[in-house]
């Protein structure tokens, strides 16, 4: 029975602003919130097993349907563990409402039980973090916080203490439409002339594309095609832009593979293109353009000839009729001979006696995972030698999906993103690509997905290592120390739980694992049993780090990238484009 309580306000304000589930874990000073939540029909409480996971599954929910995502922590430690995941949010770009609930209103400032500061722990997440001290204060902050998070888009906190919730409402609860901050960014007219005037100048053009090239796909390839130039990417890039492109070279950076380096540091101009590449040492360092919506990203890895604000597709249609078609395929041609090459070079490291080859090599997981999920998964990735994987393996179309903590590097996340995942895209199959390292840290999250019936796959590539680091180790000379552990058998913890579960040591029964897994319409773990020594360096190392490598003695090392991008990199030779 409604007892027009400020949390139920708060409630009825979030259901009108689209809101249809609350993320967290229960508990004392949230209370008035949760309860609220059980008496208003249209909105759902998501119990998680750690308020991490719920700022991690609201990210993927934002990610994946564009639309405001809610998650909870209760007073003190509820609060302090949502800064994890609200980090992912922030650096991703997604729109997340974080309620963060307080000790009573009175006893603030005394040291009381849980007492933390939710205004300046969330100092580094948010410019808005606000604290509700008085009911005539809801849903007007309530409101505010919404429209910051989407009109960011990024993250909002609203706090909220226990004792303020549950007080009567004065008012009803804020009807004001939201606006989600979608409006296009069209470039100045002396920006647009300008770059095609540097583009038109130059012999040799190059493209690198991030994230910000979504929805510009047919105006990058456009571009490309006038200008005969190879087009690289980020990883956060390669699921807009990577599709049916005649002009794919791949990636640079720490994940790097093919002849994306090559493109960039041998081009005359160099386009960055909605990208904010943090690894600044692989960009070229002279001759470099960069176009984006948001101009505090202009300029900041490398310095600019020219930065244009505005958003890629706006930007470029603007430009098309100012800039000159080239026809000296040369360039084109050398970098995707080189692509190609260096994308054949490493075939036999996963093809050769690969069925018997034992533990499994993780590419050819990948591989297989690659060719067995459907062509809308939507793919999870945790942080480590997964992302060396999906980067190299899993191939994009269009209505696939990739999400992972690609901006702040966390461990653990692909779990909690496959949940937020399962909610916001129930028609689409998941997939989560665990490592054992993240799975471990936030093991208990196989419980959510068993509790909720969630039809999510779990691939884990269990190598007892932290891979990522090993190789980060050996790197610099180092001996891989405290990066192994004893086995653990993965499918028999979800078994525990109650989830299906197959464990793969033969790599013969990785195919067969897998179309069980994704043809299943409940939650299933594979737990691929695979070889720790598959590690893999970027497409271009210093004279430094291979001395690194040489003190390290007995690992694998694999350079490139494989896949059926191997079969795209051939395609793209026999139509190069010719004048």
């Amino acid at each position: 029975m409604s007892r027009n309580t400020v949390a139920e306000q708060l409630v009825r304000t979030l259901i009108g602003a689209g809101v249809t589930r609350i993320y967290g874990v229960v508990g004392d000073s949230l209370n008035p919130v949760v309860d609220a939540v059980r008496e208003t029909e249209g909105i759902e409480w998501i119990h998680v097993r750690n308020e991490e996971t719920a700022a991690f599954a609201a990210a993927a929910q934002a990610q994946i349907d564009g639309g405001l995502a809610v998650c909870a922590g209760s007073c003190g430690p509820g609060n302090t563990h949502l800064v994890q995941g609200l980090y992912d949010a922030q650096r991703s770009g997604v729109p997340v409402l974080a309620l963060a609930s307080h000790i009573p209103s009175h006893q603030i400032g005394t040291g009381f039980f849980q007492e933390t500061h939710p205004e300046r722990l969330f100092g580094d997440v948010t410019e808005f973090r606000e604290m509700v001290a008085h009911p005539d204060q809801m849903p007007r902050l309530a409101r505010v916080a919404v429209q910051h998070a989407l009109g960011t888009p990024g993250v909002a906190v609203l706090v909220l203490p226990g004792d303020v919730a549950g007080q009567r409402a004065t008012g009803p609860a804020d009807a004001t439409p939201v606006t989600a901050g979608h409006a296009t960014v069209w470039p100045g007219a002396d920006d647009v002339r300008e770059l095609a005037r540097r583009i038109n100048e130059a012999d040799k053009v190059a493209l690198f594309c991030g994230a910000g090239v979504r929805g510009a796909h047919e105006e990058v390839i456009a571009l490309a095609e006038k200008l005969k130039s190879p087009v690289g990417h980020t990883l956060r890039g390669k699921e807009w832009i990577q599709y049916e492109n005649p002009y794919d070279v791949g990636m640079i950076g720490l994940l790097g593979y093919g002849a994306c380096d090559d493109a960039l540091q041998e081009a005359d101009l160099t386009i960055l293109l909605g990208c904010d590449f943090p690894y600044d040492d692989f960009l070229p360092k002279k001759n470099v353009v960069q176009v984006d919506r948001d101009p505090r990203r202009l300029g900041r890895r490398v310095p600019l000839k020219l930065g244009v604000q505005g958003d890629v597709a706006a930007t470029l249609r603007a430009m098309r009729p100012a800039v000159q078609v080239k026809n000296d395929v040369r360039f084109l041609d050398a970098m995707l001979r080189r692509h190609e090459r260096a994308l054949t070079r490493v075939v036999d490291a996963y093809t050769k006696d690969i069925e018997h080859h034992t533990p499994i090599h993780p590419e050819y997981v990948a591989r297989h995972l690659d060719e067995a999920a459907p062509d809308d998964t939507v793919f999870t990735v945790d942080t480590g030698m997964n992302n060396v994987w999906a980067a190299r393996y899993l191939t994009p179309n269009g209505r696939r999906r990739v999400i992972g903590s690609f901006t702040h590097g966390t461990m653990a996340n692909a779990l909690p993103h496959a949940i937020g995942a399962a909610y916001a895209a129930p028609d689409r199959k998941i997939v989560s690509l665990s490592g054992d390292g993240g799975l471990s840290m936030l093991l208990g999250e196989l419980i959510t997905v068993r509790q909720h019936h969630l039809p999510i796959t779990t691939v884990v590539f269990n190598n007892s290592s932290l891979g990522m680091v090993r190789l980060e180790m050996m790197v610099d000379g180092m001996p891989a120390t405290q990066t192994d552990h004893p086995p653990v058998d993965y499918a028999a913890v979800a078994e525990a739980v109650g989830m299906r579960a197959i464990r793969v040591t033969d790599p013969r029964e990785v195919r067969s694992a897998l179309e069980e897994a994704l043809a299943a319409d409940a939650p299933v773990l594979v737990d691929v049993v695979t070889d720790p020594n598959a590690l893999s360096i970027p497409s271009r190392i210093t004279a430094d780090q291979v001395t690194g490598f040489a003190l390290s003695a007995g690992r694998t090392v694999l350079r490139g990238g494989v896949g059926s991008m191997i079969d795209l990199a051939r395609s793209n030779l026999r139509n190069i484009p010719r004048p």
